[in-house]
């Protein structure tokens, strides 16, 4: 059942894109460059980077890449560092001449790093220093061929790029003592660079751009195969959507979400470079204090985030001091939005909280909220141009409008398959190109999508379903609860029962008042019975609450 928006949205927003606008990534790097060349394109920590900047220091590196490494279109290489400039200067490098990106997460255990550089079959590692030892003890059993090492000042300016560095090295002692003697210096690659012939590479749509490793939360991580269709074509989906409302090369994204992660990737990193925006990198996040520091000194008016980020800049102070004149558009991914987060938001800052709907395999949106939405809606809104959405039953048969039921995803963003997964890849992409998402979906009259939640979440109290996200949406509406997390644990009489973990905003809650609201706003199949109360909630890097993780609590 293919939504179309001509239908539903008044702003003319096209059904289909069209995907002749850029040949490759590549092809969309220079015609930005051209377009943009002296706007600012990256900033972080007081250096602006401008796209002529970019334009420079990425021929430099990927003159190192091929012609001195030797390195090939097809060849794998590996990012592994946090939102610093150097990212977005690697990751074009590397693109431009037809390299695949493996984006690798920092915060890897040695196991999964390991994991993850064998499977892909990595030639090359682009790391930052301080996490080069997780790196050196399982080097020798990786393909890896040559390691660049880089510092987080290595690309401001002097003499803060030196302050910086000594101060993390020798005042913070954040960087662990590592010995890898091949390695070469991210400065050094930049320097002999400059002196090599650069020639980029002819690419086609077909080609691969990425291997995006999965979060592993179904068993081993998988590599999603997405190419330069796949990536292009929901950046003009996005494009699409968004354009009427954003303005080339006057607009400022707040980048917190890591450039590694699938969706800050394709909504900051691409669609910033498309647009001619100013991206702002925030390396930590998590400093809260930090982060609304350089807030404070932005005109941002675009950010991406998920739920918790959001929830903890709100209860943060001074977030809301803050000049939000020139936001235009808050855009949450990655898990679903609390009604009582998306509230405080729309309060706190006038402009209301836009959920969106993907996955790494879609590269990742599928849905999205019209921007002319004002309040919270709890819906994933309708699938982008050129998208259709299915909700099929357990017999693979489409159901009624408004019943429950799997997602299933066909559209141009939807990856090849699995790296070197035929079994897998079977799994999830049927012979007519749809995808199974794995989530629980319903679809009302108007083509709009709401996601109840995960398949294998899905509590069953005495043969009834119940879907931890809403019992975590309405738990999180009680005023003394900052976060919450909802499974489903063995329980005699009725099978299973529900139990919550609570981070509490007041520490003056109690078991009785949350289970007195809950029983006030729950049936009673789907009352919490067991409540426990915790520090923090254990999260992947993006900040999505790890379920599975809450059963060893």
């Amino acid at each position: 059942m293919q939504q179309r928006w001509k239908q539903h949205y008044p702003k003319g927003i096209p059904t289909e894109i069209n995907l002749d606008e850029y040949s490759s990534i590549a092809d969309l790097f220079h015609k930005s460059i051209r377009k943009h060349g002296d706007l600012p394109a990256f900033t972080n920590m007081g250096k602006i980077l401008s796209y002529d900047d970019l334009d420079r220091l990425t021929r430099q590196f990927s003159a190192y890449l091929t012609s001195e490494l030797g390195l090939k279109k097809g060849d794998r290489i590996a990012i592994m560092m946090p939102n610093i400039l150097q990212y977005p200067v690697v990751l074009f490098a590397a693109l431009r001449v037809g390299l695949v990106v493996v984006n690798t997460n920092p915060l890897y255990t040695k196991r999964e790093l390991q994991h993850q550089l064998s499977d892909a079959g990595c030639k090359a590692i682009v790391i930052l220093d301080n996490f080069a030892h997780t790196l050196q003890s399982v080097l020798k059993n990786t393909p890896i061929e040559t390691v660049i090492t880089t510092r987080i000042g290595d690309l401001l300016d002097f003499p803060k790029s030196v302050l910086i560095n000594f101060i993390i090295k020798h005042i913070k002692k954040m960087i662990p003592a590592y010995d890898l003697p091949d390695a070469i210096s991210f400065k050094d690659v930049l320097a002999q660079g400059a002196k090599l012939p650069h020639s980029d590479e002819q690419l086609q749509h077909s080609d691969i751009a990425f291997l995006q490793y999965t979060g592993g939360t179904t068993g081993v991580a998988k590599g999603a195969v997405l190419t330069h269709k796949n990536m292009l074509a929901n950046l003009l989906q996005a494009q699409a959507w968004a354009g009427a409302d954003l303005q080339g090369g006057k607009e400022v994204m707040i980048t917190a979400l890591p450039l590694y992660h699938i969706f800050s990737l394709t909504a900051n990193a691409l669609f910033a470079l498309e647009l001619g925006a100013k991206s702002v990198l925030i390396t930590n996040p998590r400093d809260y204090k930090g982060f609304i520091k350089t807030l404070s000194k932005e005109k941002f008016s675009y950010m991406t985030g998920v739920n918790t980020l959001f929830n903890k800049l709100l209860n943060t102070p001074g977030f809301s001091d803050l000049d939000f004149s020139h936001l235009k558009l808050s855009l949450a991914g990655g898990m679903a939005v609390q009604q009582s987060v998306a509230t405080k938001w729309k309060k706190v800052t006038g402009v209301p909280l836009v959920e969106a709907y993907g996955l790494t395999e879609t590269s990742p949106a599928v849905c999205v909220n019209p921007l002319t939405i004002t309040e919270y809606t709890g819906m994933i809104g309708m699938p982008l141009p050129s998208t259709e959405v299915s909700i099929r039953d357990e017999y693979d048969s489409e159901v009624e409008l408004g019943k429950r039921g799997e997602l299933w995803v066909r559209g141009p963003q939807v990856m090849r398959g699995y790296w070197n997964r035929p079994e897998e890849t079977a799994n999830i992409l049927d012979s007519e190109g749809w995808l199974r998402t794995g989530d629980v979906a319903i679809m009302d009259e108007q083509g709009s999508c709401k996601i109840v939640d995960r398949i294998k979440d899905m509590i069953i109290v005495s043969g009834f379903n119940v879907y931890p996200n809403e019992i975590e949406d309405i738990v999180a509406c009680l005023d003394k609860v900052l976060e919450v997390g909802a499974i489903g644990v063995p329980a005699d009489a009725t099978g299973e029962e529900v139990k919550i973990f609570i981070v509490k905003k007041d520490d003056s809650l109690t078991k009785e008042e949350v289970l007195a609201y809950c029983k006030e706003n729950l049936t009673a199949y789907k009352r919490p019975r067991q409540v426990v109360f915790v520090d923090e909630l254990p999260k992947t890097n993006i900040g999505k609450v790890l379920r599975r993780e809450l059963r060893n609590l």
